[in-house]
């Protein structure tokens, strides 16, 4: 399976090394914690101890490792047999044994401004202050990136102006192919690299695919790291000079540690995604975590429903929640299929991905003078009509209508389509591969038309020759105007950005709950900007990553939950810097309780499909960074608290992951964890929730409660009406949730809000329901 940057993940080997594999794989085992009692040296000599009790010698044990987990994270990876890793997992120190399956992949000027960040025009009273000069743009934050390493050349990496490294940090500048110790500055304060595992499977890394080292091969590392930490860049813009502004990351002043543990695919195309390997992933953790991060940025993700303890992200995320590391994670390209999420753990941050209000339009003129809307990142210009075609009429003799129609390869007739704009339909293949095929025949441009299923959905690629893409409804007039005259004609027009409504919308591609380890859980949580977004890029790359693009541009766009990630860790971080003593779980609350459900329309988040989105889609809504930096409540968790969900969810898990905490005699739901949101996975009676707010805002309130019930539910409060005096001080308030006497609704889930507000604050979570 791939990490989609988000990478969803495919393993191509050859059939002996498959073969050899059956027998001989790795696997990470896992102990829990540390116990703080050990060296460095004690604790890789334990693991030592482990291998060497199912392994037939001492070389054959030390041999077989290649990680020994050490920081936070107390266990090893290893190539063992099956037979080896259920020994081993039958040990009563070990909480579990997961097998590596390669299985994570990887998964913006106007961005920021959008979301109102840069927006030094609000009202101060209203909405904040200012976020970015209170919190210094984010000085002295470290976000650790794990990711396909960094362009450290490029100007978002400039550390010009910066203070010293923070004496606190603790990480290293590993050199390698074309990386030295000069390539880490006052901005890229730790660069490190993890590849046992790569190799493990695949053998060396080809000099001609990537850098054995923590340099970007590939562009995906260096997007999310800029759009997190890039400095501000003036004048960026992607290829042809499209967008061109400053370009900068949500904490621009703040650090960047880079962990690269995302390599590309041999013999594969840059396009296919980097794979990144389990235990690779949970060692760079293991090291942020060591080394000092304040924020873990991991735009990576599986295709997979694995539990908890299968889970390294949520393993590696949960040490990181221990240390008071804010983990923010993808929430997966896996839309729009319900139930498709990656990270799902509690103590992670999950972004889904939205849009913004603007777009790139490049509209189609017809000959008779009528306009279509179109869209296109294409940098190259027409300035007059040509003849038009549509594909099918200009097929080569012998090829089948619906390939002709699609621009597949060698489907078209030089004859016929040289000097001419051709109409093609989305389909099989990629679309720039359209575009190419018709380049190949003597065409001048592309029109990229959707089927009907698309709609009116908005593809972007970076063509080689002048392209646009149109509608579904916009290509059946085109149809229409070539078939009503004798010698149709049309002209593209070169790219202009423009002001898009409604925004935000969600993403097409942006992966949907429920939640498919734990149902109580509401996921995702948030939702940022994750369409088209501008961030800087590896020149070692292009703009479409694919092996004929010999291209190259210093920033370039790029979709996905990847992205929308970086937006939550930047703000993290800004929010950190403004309030050091906030819990993990406090910015996480901030975030998610100040988020808002409606677009620049005022009309309720869009879907895709147009139709209203649910917060199965986008959680608690669009961030609002500003507005986050002073909720007024939160609701916070400790680490305690995650460990005790931990018992509801699995008993016999806790006592493993931690041997000084017990579980209760009495279990509770996993409902009263004190998650802003929560789902209700079956209502057949009365359910109470409860819940406990905390105060963060200086000064004397009053907070009532106040709620959106859907169809179908009632609900009784108690109490209704919350008075603080002073920060820091709690109230603890329960929720009755049971079925209405409405019979109307039902085999499905339904969506409401609960929100307490004093007139300045408005503290809002959504909440999901299935009446059986």
């Amino acid at each position: 399976m791939k990490i989609t940057i988000f990478y969803l993940l495919h393993v191509f080997i050859s059939l002996p090394l498959l073969a050899l594999s059956v027998e001989n794989k790795v696997y990470i085992v896992y102990f829990g914690e540390h116990d703080g009692k050990k060296t460095l040296l004690e604790i890789e000599n334990t693991h030592h101890s482990y291998l060497n009790s199912v392994k037939e010698s001492h070389e054959d044990a030390k041999s077989s490792l290649l990680y020994s987990y050490k920081n936070s994270i107390n266990g090893f990876a290893a190539k063992l047999t099956p037979d080896e890793a259920s020994k081993l997992s039958k040990m009563k120190e070990v909480v579990s044994v997961i097998p590596s399956h390669g299985k994570y992949r990887s998964q913006t000027t106007r961005s920021w401004d959008f979301v109102g960040l840069n927006d030094h025009s609000w009202n101060r009273a209203q909405m904040g202050d200012d976020l970015l000069l209170n919190a210094q743009y984010g000085k002295n934050q470290i976000i650790g990136v794990v990711d396909s390493g960094v362009w450290p050349e490029s100007a978002s990496f400039s550390d010009v102006g910066m203070d010293p490294v923070p004496k606190t940090w603790k990480g290293i500048c590993q050199e390698g192919v074309a990386f030295n110790k000069s390539h880490c500055n006052r901005k890229i304060i730790g660069a490190r690299y993890y590849v046992k595992g790569f190799y493990n499977v695949f053998g060396a890394v080809k000099p001609s695919e990537d850098y054995l080292s923590p340099r970007d091969a590939d562009g995906h590392g260096s997007h999310t790291a800029s759009t997190a930490t890039g400095r501000q860049v003036p004048n960026a813009a992607a290829l042809g000079g499209i967008a061109i502004g400053i370009a900068s990351g949500g904490a621009p002043m703040a650090r960047l540690a880079v962990y690269k543990a995302c390599w590309a695919m041999p013999g594969k195309p840059k396009s296919d995604g980097n794979t990144c390997m389990d235990e690779d992933v949970l060692a760079a953790i293991d090291d942020a975590i060591g080394d000092g991060v304040d924020i873990l940025s991991l735009s990576i993700g599986f295709n997979e429903h694995s539990p908890l303890d299968q889970d390294v992200i949520a393993i590696g995320s949960l040490h990181a929640a221990s240390k008071n590391i804010l983990t923010v994670c993808s929430a997966g390209n896996g839309g729009p299929s319900p139930a498709s999420l990656a990270n799902i753990a509690p103590w992670v941050i999950t972004v889904a991905a939205s849009g913004i209000d603007r777009q790139f339009s490049s509209p189609v003129l017809l000959g008779n003078g009528m306009k279509i809307q179109g869209y296109s990142i294409s940098p190259y210009a027409m300035n007059q009509m040509y003849p038009l075609v549509y594909a099918r009429d200009v097929a080569r003799l012998g090829v089948p209508q619906y390939l002709a129609t699609q621009c597949q390869p060698d489907t078209l007739d030089p004859y016929k389509v040289n000097g001419k704009i051709v109409l093609c339909f989305i389909g099989q293949g990629r679309n720039v591969d359209k575009g190419i095929e018709v380049s190949k025949a003597g065409g001048v441009g592309l029109i990229l038309a959707n089927n009907q299923d698309n709609g009116n959905t908005i593809f972007y690629d970076s063509h080689f020759i002048s392209a646009t893409g149109v509608g579904y409804d916009g290509a059946v007039t085109i149809l229409q105007y070539i078939y009503s005259t004798a010698y149709p004609t049309a002209r593209i027009f070169p790219v202009q950005s423009v002001s898009y409504t409604p925004a935000p919308f969600m993403a097409g591609y942006s992966s949907r709950g429920p939640n498919h380890v734990d149902a109580h859980i509401l996921k995702p949580d948030i939702t940022a900007p994750g369409l088209q977004i501008l961030a800087a890029w590896s020149e070692a790359s292009s703009p479409t990553k694919l092996p004929y693009d010999r291209r190259s541009t210093k920033f370039n766009f790029y979709s996905g939950t990847s992205m929308s990630c970086p937006h939550v860790s930047g703000v993290a971080a800004l929010l950190r810097a403004v309030h050091p003593n906030w819990s993990i779980s406090a910015i996480k609350s901030a975030l998610m309780t100040t988020a808002s459900v409606t677009d620049n329309l005022n009309n309720p988040i869009q879907d895709y499909t147009g139709n209203p989105a649910t917060p199965f889609v986008f959680g608690s809504g669009h961030f609002q960074p500003i507005k986050a930096s002073d909720p007024g409540l939160v609701y916070d968790i400790s680490y305690d608290d995650y460990l005790h969900y931990l018992c509801t969810i699995n008993p016999g898990l806790l006592n493993k992951v931690n041997a000084k905490i017990n579980c209760p005699n009495q279990l509770t739901s996993p409902l009263n964890l004190n998650y802003p949101s929560f789902v209700i996975p079956n209502l057949y009676g009365p359910v109470t929730v409860t819940r406990t707010v905390t105060n963060v805002f200086d000064g004397q309130s009053r907070y009532e409660f106040s709620w959106n019930l859907p169809q179908g539910v009632s609900i009784l409060v108690s109490p209704t009406v919350l008075v603080f005096d002073h920060v820091g001080q709690s109230f603890s308030f329960t929720m009755t949730i049971f079925p209405a006497n409405d019979y109307s609704v039902r085999n499905q889930y339904v969506f409401g809000w609960y929100m307490w507000s004093d007139g300045r604050h408005l503290v809002s979570s959504p909440f999901a329901v299935f009446l059986p």
